[in-house]
């Protein structure tokens, strides 16, 4: 059966969202925020720190001069319909936003109409997609937090929808800026042949086990390793996963998912001339940087392609464990997702 996300569909939801949350969506702002002609952000999703955090960076009182002066203007709140600990957020984040000058506003529609550019961050995946149809329709450029969506097929969905409509899109967890991932790409270690990486991996019952925070320290995975991972097996536990991914070059990368004991983030990245640990997690400003210069450019700092197999990655995690742990075939795993993804209707 063909799937069709449409403009009617999505508001009808937000129309259902903002009454069952009982907010009332009226433009607001106690704040005045200055902002020079084309450099305005809005969000969809009130549901996340993200949000807080990305507005207060844009507009504090003397911000960095590196985000160029684009400023967050308008927020629609509406995010997950049913996971408690977003939904449960949402009043609190609007008003803060709103302290910090952002106009809240009721529909993804009205919110498209008032700004230039918009960051997609509600913490629900399984809404991405519906949300970000009207964006790339209108032909904003957007930054989709993670996860780019709660399945590998929506993932690709979103991809051909951005190409489609000619409206760039990108993805990436925080956690690909980690201390130390940069001076890796110089090259001065010479050719990186593994890496072990790992995050907390906090489980949610509406994603799959990995896209929900495991997310993170898979994206680390992948910005040491690179693209070109073909097979992928995981063992679990309640309190661990232990994803081993081998790349077509013989390479070998794992991720471990911390659900028990202490948390954290980072890696050890095996090269040629070294061994080089990762870490501390250096906040959100890094990827706020290339949000911006995304914006500003509309060339896009993370390929699709390599968001893409990351979500495959994560994708065949979950087929290893329902089967067992036994080695899944990438592009299996992605090909089957491709063909369910065709048949979504985004037009």
């Amino acid at each position: 059966m063909n799937r069709t996300v449409g403009r009617r569909d999505f508001i009808k939801s937000a129309a259902a969202g903002s009454v069952s949350l009982g907010l009332a969506f009226e433009p607001s702002a106690l704040l005045q925020v200055n902002v020079p002609e084309g450099k305005h952000i809005g969000i969809i999703g009130l549901d996340t720190s993200h949000s807080v955090a990305f507005t207060k960076a844009l507009n504090a009182e003397v911000p960095d001069a590196a985000f160029r002066d684009f400023k967050v203007t308008a927020a629609y709140p509406k995010g997950s319909n049913d996971i408690k600990s977003s939904v449960d957020r949402i009043p609190g984040y609007t008003e803060d936003v709103k302290k910090l000058g952002v106009e809240i506003v009721g529909s993804i529609d009205e919110l498209i109409e008032k700004v230039d550019f918009v960051m997609l961050e509600t913490n629900d995946g399984r809404l991405h997609l519906e949300q970000a149809i009207p964006v790339m329709k209108a032909g904003k450029r957007m930054f989709i937090d993670k996860p780019v969506a709660a399945s590998l097929i929506d993932t690709l969905a979103i991809f051909n929808a951005s190409s489609y409509y000619n409206a760039p899109v990108f993805s990436s967890s925080s956690l690909r800026y980690i201390t130390g991932i940069k001076e890796l790409s110089d090259g001065s270690s010479g050719r990186i042949l593994g890496a072990d990486a790992y995050s907390p991996a906090t489980l949610e019952k509406t994603h799959p086990d990995l896209f929900w925070y495991g997310v993170h320290g898979v994206e680390i995975l992948f910005t040491a390793m690179g693209t070109g991972c073909k097979t992928v097996s995981r063992a679990h536990t309640a309190g661990f996963d232990k994803v081993t991914g081998i790349w077509s070059d013989g390479r070998i990368g794992t991720f471990r998912g911390i659900r028990n004991g202490k948390s954290d983030y980072g890696a050890t990245v095996f090269s040629e001339k070294g061994i080089t640990v990762l870490g501390k997690y250096s906040g959100y400003n890094p990827l706020l940087l290339k949000i911006v210069e995304f914006f500003e450019s509309g060339i896009v700092p993370v390929k699709p392609e390599e968001t893409t197999e990351i979500f495959t990655f994560m994708a065949a995690a979950e087929e290893s464990k329902l089967n067992g742990g036994i080695p899944v075939d990438m592009g299996k795993t992605l090909e089957k997702a491709k063909k369910k993804a065709e048949k979504i209707r985004f037009i």
